[in-house]
């Protein structure tokens, strides 16, 4: 069945449905990762966004259940160049269009995707429309008469709503080794060390087994969750979430914040780092088109060192805004903008990009050990 996806500027593209035959809109992003389509698909942060993969074909791996990042898709539609409909992987429960008919979710293919790309690096993310029922005007129009992401709150659809510990499975998978003595297929998990409360703002499942492999026990709250009951469970650290959204549209949580810091040690990943930043009273300003992929390169002022992360957001700190106690740790290197902040005195670290990386690259993932020493070190 044909398909078409309709910019707001006017601009379209044609091409095959697969997934589920509808209409749907939303703000139309592009990732540039060339793995974890499935990843991608799951993680709340991209609730309300059209996703468009820059790798020209996806789907060769199917779907299984352990690589999902939450109990199913949050995106409105996903763009491609070309669908592989017969997987090849003997981990891959079901193909990738049979998954999203499943979920309700459209998919097009058979797009020029890399002018899709051009264009939208160009003039900017924007809303678009993704349908098999809609003539070309009419789907211009739903994509104009759709909401912005801008002043948005996401949040609150993807958070839990009932609080809960993590004790899903959390080792690493890994290759037998006979010459280690390891036997396999996965590492043995630490102790627990460390008990800590996560705010979800829509936290991904590999977020929560990268916290356990630290050493944390890790009890997960809602978004809305009030200040004075998070420190009612005594934690040794808060964890912030990453999630969808606009930063500056939540307030309630920014207030919350306010009440946390300096009581308890905090780390935080991306919407994390943007809500922290609010906490303290600077601001957040919307990016031309995001950052989204698993090759962006991070400098890490402290240290000198380059990372390449993974990361998926629309906004980002504006570091004129920050007061004076706040320092910028961490910069983006295409474009400057600012990837992590602290506290001069208070243990209050968090950065833009995602550390836990599924399914990677996993250069950062010594973050979660630098939160587990600054709660040895403040020890509240």
């Amino acid at each position: 069945m044909n398909a078409i996806l309709a910019l707001e500027d006017g601009r379209c593209f044609e091409g095959s449905s697969f997934g589920t035959t509808s209409t749907t809109t939303g703000e139309i992003c592009f990732n540039t990762s060339m793995t974890g389509y499935q990843e991608v698909i799951t993680d709340p942060s991209y609730r309300g966004q059209i996703v468009a993969m820059t790798y020209p074909q996806i789907g060769n791996y199917g779907i299984n259940p352990q690589d999902a990042e939450s109990n199913g898709p949050h995106i409105r539609a996903l763009v491609i160049g070309e669908l592989c409909a017969v997987p090849s992987n003997w981990r891959a429960s079901q193909p990738l269009a049979t998954y999203l008919a499943a979920h309700g979710i459209p998919g097009i293919e058979g797009i020029d995707t890399r002018a899709l790309t051009k264009h939208l690096r160009s003039r900017g993310a924007m809303r678009a429309c993704v349908s098999t029922q809609l003539t070309r005007d009419a789907a211009i129009a739903a994509a104009n008469a759709s909401p912005s992401m801008a002043g948005m709150d996401y949040v609150k659809e993807v958070s839990t709503h009932t609080d809960y510990s993590w004790n899903d499975e959390s080792r690493r998978w890994v290759l037998p080794n006979p010459s280690t003595g390891h036997t396999g297929p996965y590492d043995d998990l630490p102790p627990v060390r460390h008990r800590i409360v996560a705010y979800d703002f829509g936290i991904k499942f590999n977020i929560l087994r990268r916290l356990r492999q630290a050493g944390f026990e890790v009890n997960v709250v809602s978004a809305t969750t009030p200040a004075t009951a998070v420190l009612a469970h005594n934690p040794d650290g808060i964890f912030l979430s990453n999630g969808p959204g606009d930063p500056a549209a939540l307030d309630y949580i920014h207030r919350e914040l306010r009440q946390l810091i300096g009581k308890k040690p905090i780390f935080g990943i991306c919407l994390g780092n943007q809500l922290l930043a609010h906490a303290f009273g600077g601001t957040t300003f919307k990016l031309k088109f995001g950052h989204r992929g698993g090759n962006q390169p991070v400098k890490d002022l402290r240290t000198g060192r380059i990372a390449i992360t993974s990361q998926n957001h629309g906004f980002a700190v504006d570091p004129d805004s920050l007061p004076p106690e706040i320092d910028i740790t961490h910069i983006n290197l295409n474009d400057g903008t600012v990837e992590g902040i602290c506290h001069r005195e208070l243990p209050v670290c968090s950065v833009q990009y995602h550390p836990e990386a599924a399914p990677g690259p996993n250069d950062a993932c010594y973050l979660f050990a630098e939160f587990a020493a600054m709660i040895e070190k403040t020890r509240f």
